[in-house]
Parts: C-alpha cells; sequence; structure tokens
C-alpha cells in the first residue's frame, strides 16, 4: 500500500478479491485475532474457505510470531458469515497507518457491522491476571496518530459498543472491563511508564487495536474488544519476553475459543 492509494478503494478491491476467493458474496461480521485469540477460528463455526493474506490487495504475511497470516470465511450456525482477520499488520512493523487498518476497512468493505478485535496485552491494574480475559471498555491511544484522514472529525464517544459489551457478559458474567492503551512499540515499556499509564487512567497496555477502532468507527461499525492478560506489566514482575506473550496465549487458547463461540452465537 502506498500514500497515493486511495484507502476506501484499496480496501473495497480487497472485499471484491474475497468474495471472489471465497465464493462468499457478503460477510457479516468480522473478527481480529490476536495473540491467544486464533483458535477461536477452529470452532464458531464451519470454515468455508482459508485465504493466504498475501493473495488479497493490501494485505501481508504476518510479520509476527503467533498471527496466522491467512483471512478466513466461516458459516455462522445461523446462516451468517464471518471474516477472521489473522494478518494484522501492527504500526512497529513500518508499513503506514493505512496498512494497520486495512483489514477493518476491508471488512467493513465485505458488509461486516461488527467488527471484534482481539489483542495479547499486558495488565497494568493488578485485579487483572494473567490468563485472564478482559473487556475493553475504552481507550487510551497514545501512538501520537490516527488512521482519520483531512478534517474527519469522528466522534469516539462509546467507541466500544456498550450493547455489544452487555451481550459478551450475558455469555460470560465473569468478564471484567478495562482501559486499553496503544503504545507504538515494538519494545516494551518502561515501569516509570506503566507508572504514567495507571497515574493516567489505563489498565491494559498492548501494541494495536486502538487505531483499528477508529477505522471501525469511522466505517460505521459496531466495536467489541477483548485483551487476553498474557502478563503483569513492567515493573509488576518478571522481566518480559514474547514467548511469555505466546506461551500465555497457548494456553488460555481453549478458554478465548469458548468464550468468542457463545459471544458469536448471541450477535
Amino acid at each position: 500500500m502506498t500514500e497515493s492509494q486511495d484507502p476506501r478503494a484499496l480496501a473495497q478491491q480487497a472485499a471484491d478479491t474475497i468474495a471472489e476467493l471465497t465464493g462468499v458474496e457478503r460477510h457479516d461480521i468480522a473478527l481480529t485475532l490476536g495473540s491467544g485469540w486464533g483458535k477461536a477460528a477452529d470452532v464458531i463455526g464451519e470454515t468455508v474457505a482459508v485465504v493466504p493474506a498475501e493473495q488479497v490487495p493490501g494485505f501481508h504475511t504476518s510479520g509476527v510470531p503467533g498471527h496466522s497470516g491467512t483471512l478466513r470465511s466461516i458459516r455462522l450456525a445461523n446462516g451468517k458469515h464471518a471474516l477472521i482477520i489473522g494478518a494484522r499488520t501492527h504500526l512497529y512493523e513500518g508499513k503506514g497507518v493505512r496498512a494497520v487498518v486495512h483489514g477493518v476497512r476491508t471488512a467493513a468493505a465485505a458488509g461486516a457491522g461488527i467488527m471484534i478485535l482481539t489483542n495479547g496485552a499486558g495488565g497494568v491494574d493488578p485485579a487483572f491476571r494473567a490468563g485472564e480475559a478482559v473487556l475493553i471498555s475504552d481507550h487510551l491511544n497514545l501512538t501520537a496518530t490516527s488512521p482519520l484522514e483531512g478534517a474527519n472529525f469522528t466522534d469516539l464517544t462509546d467507541l466500544y459498543t456498550p450493547r455489544l459489551r452487555d451481550i459478551a457478559r450475558s455469555a460470560e458474567p465473569s468478564l471484567q472491563e478495562g482501559v486499553y492503551v496503544q503504545l507504538p512499540g515494538p519494545h516494551y515499556e518502561t515501569p516509570a511508564e506503566i507508572h504514567y499509564l495507571r497515574t493516567i487512567g489505563g489498565q491494559i497496555v498492548g501494541m494495536s487495536t486502538t487505531l483499528e477502532a477508529i477505522a471501525a468507527r469511522e466505517a460505521g461499525m459496531e466495536i467489541l474488544g477483548f485483551s487476553l492478560i498474557t502478563n503483569p506489566a513492567a515493573g509488576m514482575g518478571d522481566p518480559l519476553s514474547h514467548e511469555e506473550v505466546l506461551e500465555e496465549g497457548r494456553a488460555a487458547e481453549p478458554h478465548l475459543a469458548e468464550l468468542l463461540k457463545r459471544v458469536v452465537a448471541l450477535l
């Protein structure tokens, strides 16, 4: 994706390609599956087609271990179709903000009215334990950028749709909520930075999601966000490593998959 390309036109081109390759004209909901959430693609419904990301305009093979690098079309029990985006682009990969939100814009162009965003993240609030899934109630975008261009003044009140959060809690009443913070990465935070985030109201910290959520709101989608707490944040436990994130994600996968299966069945 280059700066000269119209991002919405590219998203429509990608959506048309997905429809052609999967044989599914319209997808009703979309899910971006982050670290620990990938197994959900195997249980929420019947897989219709799996498409390597590089076959779809604007997508790239995932550069992050733990991400599938594919797009998957799934037929749900109610006859609707879900688009699974396993090829998330992160801001720290250097491909630009347009590439980061291309998956969300493609999902909207494919017909999805609901965007489910998931991630693996650090727990800033000590009330959240490693291995726990937490609903995102709001966010702090500390990336110093936005996916919106020009005089596009999009309201972000109730960005993470209360109706969908209520549905998620009906599927699993024990779910806690928290404010997610996105930083650019790829380095983890210092203990001083975590103290700062806690002071300004952050409860979960990661390197994705907020820019995607903003783009989804601009596209008119409802948004549901989940974080898997993979570790206590810096200064609250042992030194951090991506291997720890992957290990915690693998351990939590069965529970997270069942959680998303129950939530999606209620949408």
